[in-house]
């Protein structure tokens, strides 16, 4: 289940991005798109040694959330305390970090902190989302890949702190982009590459005016560059 999903979150976003599919594995995706994202790590479950999947790598004990559900109780019984040494001594017998959480989900791998979502493949701290993998602090986003505090975003890769995209990669703090790559802080733009603090455009490459057809003979040559790059 877990590699049919991601296989399709990848055939899909690849395809509706660059109108080509390069096989990329996960691994890959992982190496040259998701490098400098926040995800979850792997840990181990202090309760019975089993791996699991962690948003923070502060606490020194874990449990997963369903081993948590399935104690029967937490509670101790009473003991006598004698100091804040004996406070915290027993708070520690207690005191695990719940990892893999997710509430109203389905579908989720690897992934901690996350709610009303489906096919989630190691993604932290993301709600209302569908098909995503390698995301930190996403709402609202269907097929993207290695993005970050984001919302409203479908068949993104590396979108950050922007809304309402589709079809782009690696889009800065924008909004309204479709079918762009390499856009740092513009609005309303549709097939645009490598530009920044314009609005409203469409067929331009680096701030500058093309045609249409010039433009298009373009961006084939850097869709090809992209995926050359994926071998290095």
């Amino acid at each position: 289940m877990k590699t049919k999903i991601t296989n399709d979150i990848i055939d899909k976003t690849f395809l509706n991005i660059f109108n080509s599919n390069p096989n990329i594995t996960k691994s890959k995706v992982l190496k040259h798109f998701a490098f400098d994202i926040k995800l979850p790590v792997m840990v181990n479950d202090s309760t019975t040694g089993e791996e699991t999947w962690a948003e923070s790598m502060n606490p020194t004990k874990y449990i997963t959330q369903h081993n948590s559900e399935q104690r029967e109780t937490w509670m101790l019984d009473k003991r006598q305390i004698s100091s804040i040494d004996d406070i915290i001594a027993t708070w520690r017998e207690v005191n695990y970090t719940t990892t893999e959480r997710n509430y109203n989900s389905e579908n989720v791998f690897e992934s901690d902190t996350v709610y009303s979502s489906n096919n989630v493949i190691r993604s932290a701290d993301c709600s209302d989302c569908h098909n995503i993998m390698f995301c930190d602090g996403c709402q609202h986003c269907n097929y993207c890949i290695a993005s970050q505090r984001s919302g409203n975003c479908e068949f993104c890769l590396r979108v950050d702190d922007s809304s309402n995209c589709v079809n782009s990669y690696n889009i800065i703090c924008s909004g309204k982009i479709s079918n762009s790559f390499f856009i740092q802080d513009c609005s309303d733009l549709h097939e645009c590459l490598f530009c920044s603090h314009i609005n409203n455009k469409r067929y331009c490459i680096s701030n500058m005016q093309f045609e249409r057809e010039e433009y298009f003979k373009i961006k084939d040559a850097i869709i090809k560059w992209i995926f050359a790059e994926l071998d290095n």
